[in-house]
């Protein structure tokens, strides 16, 4: 089973393609999509939802895993994150692919065994789960870490 992970950000969305095969996991790919803050909010959106279309169209998962929103304390950057988060769930439903949302603290907690783990407890873990994997970034790192949660979390 193929897996797509995301972590919605308008400024940078993290992806990453985990493959199971019984308690096997295997890394296939992850990267970001950054978008550009000089340019329309609409063209960012439009950019991140055809970038995450390609994504889909190379790898052909079998399910996506979207980290689910979470509310800042600038109101501003909610509504950003929720556009971007729309937009790559349009993409997901648009390239046939079933759409799992988790939880931050549940995604941590099944990496590390915490769910109060900082990135870079997340960052080691996906190291030991996924040896020799090249992380794209945080972001990429983040998409994995969801993927792998899903798997685990069945």
């Amino acid at each position: 089973m193929l897996i797509l992970g995301l972590d919605p950000s308008l400024s940078c969305t993290g992806w990453g393609v985990i493959q199971a095969k019984g308690s096997r996991l295997s890394h296939i790919a992850n990267g970001q999509v950054p978008t550009d803050a000089a340019f329309p909010i609409a063209e960012r959106l439009h950019s991140l939802h055809r970038a995450i279309g390609e994504v889909i169209a190379a790898h052909r998962p079998d399910a996506a895993a979207v980290e689910e929103v979470f509310v800042n304390k600038n109101p501003q950057s909610t509504l950003k994150l929720a556009q971007a988060r729309g937009v790559v769930l349009a993409a997901c439903a648009g390239g046939g692919v079933p759409v799992h949302e988790h939880a931050a603290r549940l995604v941590k907690k099944a990496i590390t065994g915490t769910g109060a783990a900082d990135k870079h407890q997340v960052q080691a873990m996906l190291k030991v789960l996924l040896p020799g994997v090249v992380m794209a970034g945080a972001d990429a790192a983040d998409a994995l870490a969801v993927a792998i949660a899903h798997i685990h979390q069945g």
